[in-house]
């Protein structure tokens, strides 16, 4: 069964993951209008 409680190690990989995933949403974003802009392009 899991451990509940806090561990200082787990902050660092807490933050590394965040900052990941951040990253990824906000290219993620960045693909998906460049994208709708190039379809909407097309069809114009």
């Amino acid at each position: 069964m899991a451990q509940h409680g806090t561990n200082p190690g787990d902050y660092k990989t807490h933050e590394s993951t965040y900052g990941k995933v951040m990253g990824m949403m906000k290219w993620g974003t960045v693909v998906c209008v460049a994208l709708a802009a190039l379809v909407v392009w097309l069809i114009a």
